[in-house]
């Protein structure tokens, strides 16, 4: 079956808000057997109607979100109402529900809130415990429409609880596709397309994609279980070495689990990516088993007194240096419990760098409890914020390496 999303909000349009729905429903639809054909952002208004009338010429599943609220500007139920000729009726559940809603929290009502428990003829309410704003679901004929509050702590639950059961009756039997996603660091989109595009498109009824980040590569395949398991062969064999790990979109989320089922822990010493390294960790849940400390020395004088790195050490060598790096590696994990301690130092530019050491340099350590400290030179010529992503990224595939 066709299914298409509808977002609306002129705040999504206008860059206000993060339309983080989109990936939401394509994560929850896929398990169900259903995957979103077509996607579209409309402004409140006017805009609605067009969407949906081109949408239902297309589509058997519409989701749309937004516009379900108090204001003016929230108009979805009408216009809906409007196509579909169905008049608007007051459900007095939703009516008490709201009005118990206020009264909690000790809010007044007004009648701009009384809209809200307006209902389309014999559309099904979907219930929403988590705000004022009901869904609502129609069925006409072989069109399957479903209204959705706009914000995500309302919609979430209720797409879970509420519509996805619905879908399930709609659509028997589940998904006949599975999708499997590896990560892949230290080589290019190209490279790794160079090294298994050609044996993977070769599986019959295999869909095959590939999405860069900032120093890594995810390889997606989407088709049966037999295909699936022939892709794995594949990716598995031939890029083993780069292979991080499979079903997470980073490598902290892949690092951070392996730190804690291994009971080992890591301490950060950062300078030019200025507590990136640690922001990614600490992103992750469960990182408090795993991370230790965290130091962001960006000042020279700093690298020396938070973490005993030699005054000398960074006159001879400089700052950007390998020296510095493996020094501030090793005053992060004397400082702490850690066992690992992973070190970064570079340039993040747009200006401060040389003939010998340009912008988009970064040398990085990676400090062992009882081992040798490992170091290496990157060069990632590139805007800050992705500079500092790349390298980053290419400190946790250090430690990935050496966990093994």
């Amino acid at each position: 079956m066709v299914v298409e999303v509808i977002n609306t909000g002129t705040e999504l349009l206008l860059g206000n808000t993060l339309n983080t729905h989109l990936v939401f429903l394509g994560q929850e639809l896929f398990p169900l057997g259903l995957r979103i054909a077509r996607q579209a952002a409309v402004p409140d208004g006017e805009a609605i109607r067009d969407a949906l009338t081109e949408a239902m010429g297309r589509a058997e599943i519409i989701l749309v979100t937004g516009g379900l609220g108090p204001t003016t500007d929230d108009v979805t139920r009408e216009i809906v109402a409007e196509m579909f000729g169905m008049p608007l009726r007051e459900d007095a559940a939703v009516w008490e529900h709201i009005r118990e809603r206020f009264a909690r929290r000790g809010l007044a009502l007004n009648e701009r809130n009384r809209r809200q428990a307006q209902v389309p003829g014999d559309a099904r309410v979907l219930w929403n415990p988590h705000g004022t704003a009901p869904g609502l679901y129609f069925a006409r004929g072989n069109r399957h429409i479903f209204l959705m509050p706009g914000p995500p702590r309302e919609l979430r639950p209720m797409f879970r609880d509420v519509v996805a059961p619905i879908l399930k009756e709609i659509v028997p039997g589940g998904a006949t596709f599975a999708s499997r996603r590896w990560l892949v660091c230290g080589m290019g989109e190209s490279g790794v397309e160079a090294a298994v595009g050609e044996p993977l498109l070769a599986i019959p009824g295999l869909e095959l994609g590939y999405c860069a980040r900032p120093g890594v590569v995810e390889v997606r395949c989407i088709g049966t279980p037999e295909a699936l398991a022939k892709a794995e062969a594949v990716v598995t064999k031939t890029l083993s070495a780069n292979l991080a790990g499979e079903g997470s979109d980073s490598l902290e989320e892949l690092l951070v689990p392996r730190l804690a089922a291994l009971g080992r822990k890591l301490a950060t010493a950062e300078s030019c990516t200025g507590g990136r390294l640690a922001h990614k960790i600490t992103g992750v849940p469960g990182a408090s088993v795993v991370f230790d400390a965290g130091f962001v020395t960006y000042a020279n004088a700093e690298k020396t007194r938070a973490l005993g790195v030699p005054a000398a050490l960074i006159a001879e060598h400089g700052a950007v240096s390998e020296p510095v790096a493996r020094a501030m590696a090793e005053g992060a994990l004397e400082r702490t419990g850690a066992d690992f301690a992973l070190a970064t130092t570079g340039i993040a530019g747009p200006d401060g760098g040389t003939a010998e050491k340009p912008v988009g340099t970064v040398y990085i350590a990676l400090a062992i409890r009882g081992g040798e400290t490992r170091a290496a030179r990157h060069f990632y010529p590139m805007d800050r914020l992705t500079f500092q992503d790349m390298a980053s990224n290419a400190a946790l595939n250090m430690l990935r390496e050496a966990l093994g």
